[in-house]
């Protein structure tokens, strides 16, 4: 008996010192694989009334406004992490980098959930399979993965990200709709999902084949059409023209509910089946939750946008 369990302990052992040194792999350079998609690129979502939801409820958005075309990218965020340090918007302890958020309403709710003012966490530079790195003074991406979605970034993170240059998350209702125009689809590119439409549980992409699992995203608008090493990919545009509204890693929505303050994550991931990358998807975390998993684009009213316009204008 004491020989079985000991034999037990020392191969639990040799388990929890595995996982450990797996946890402990950098993540090494990749080939860049262009997609030809513009990650800076922003198209104008009109208002009006969209289907929403699973039984296609008639909903209204009151304003036109203007989404990003792909998730923000490594490479974006580790150029706002260099701005912001240089305006010390944001400060680097250990692995952590943190930055001020003034707090949330409270109203002592049962199942509310107190957030304070203060230095609240953006991205943990610690996490295994993080593809940004800090040598102490400047922010860079790891070979090959610039135009992969940034993912290991809070809420908080996003949403200082989106502020940074005046812009801000999209709504629930704002991501909907450009992932879905108005004619009530299931997909963001139509009704039916294959292999090589997006990124997801089943799809087992080309770049697993080509680097390992390791490499767990894929550049933002892969799935547009083209054929890259031989791997035919499906075109994934939403209706407005957005890629990867559904799978490569979910998305967070700058909704903060009454009395309840969990944030809303749409779209579905790498790990997901096919029913989490329906449009009507959501799940939610706390603000301060990250995982490889999760990402983000910007939205913006085009009212601010021709503000800025015409006061640029009257500076001439």
């Amino acid at each position: 008996m004491k020989r079985a369990v000991a034999k037990l302990a020392f191969l639990t052992l040799i388990f929890f010192i595995s996982c450990n040194a797996q946890q402990k792999v950098e993540v090494a350079p990749i080939q860049f694989v262009d997609t030809g998609v513009d990650s800076e690129a922003w198209v104008k979502i009109p208002a009006g009334e969209f289907l929403k939801g699973q039984h296609r409820h008639e909903t209204m958005i009151e304003k036109e406004y203007e989404i990003m075309v792909t998730d923000v990218t490594n490479l974006q965020y580790v150029k706002y992490l260099n701005e912001a340090l240089a305006k010390g918007t944001i400060i680097v302890k250990k692995d952590s980098v943190l930055g001020y958020y003034p707090g949330d309403p409270f109203d002592g709710f049962k199942h509310e959930f107190e957030i304070t003012e203060g230095n609240k966490l953006y991205i943990n530079l610690g996490e295994p399979g993080i593809r940004i790195k800090f040598d102490g003074k400047l922010f860079s991406v790891i070979g090959g993965f610039e135009n992969h979605p940034v993912s290991f970034v809070s809420w908080f993170g996003a949403n200082a990200y989106a502020h940074f240059y005046g812009w801000r998350l999209p709504l629930e209702n704002e991501w909907e709709k450009a992932a879905r125009g108005t004619d009530g689809r299931t997909f963001p590119w139509g009704e039916d999902i294959s292999a090589n439409v997006a990124n997801y549980l089943s799809s087992h992409t080309l770049f697993e084949k080509m680097y390992g699992k390791q490499i767990t995203t894929t550049p933002v608008g892969f799935f547009n059409g083209n054929t890259h090493n031989g791997y035919e990919t499906v075109d994934n545009k939403s209706p407005y023209g957005l890629y990867d509204m559904a799978g490569n890693v979910w998305q967070w929505c700058g909704d903060d509910y009454p009395d309840l303050h969990y944030r809303y994550i749409r779209g579905g991931s790498r790990t997901n089946y096919e029913y989490n990358l329906f449009i009507w998807a959501r799940n939610s975390a706390g603000p301060e939750f990250y995982s490889m998993y999760i990402g983000f684009r910007c939205a913006r009213d085009v009212q601010e946008k021709e503000e800025e316009f015409k006061n640029e204008a009257d500076l001439e």
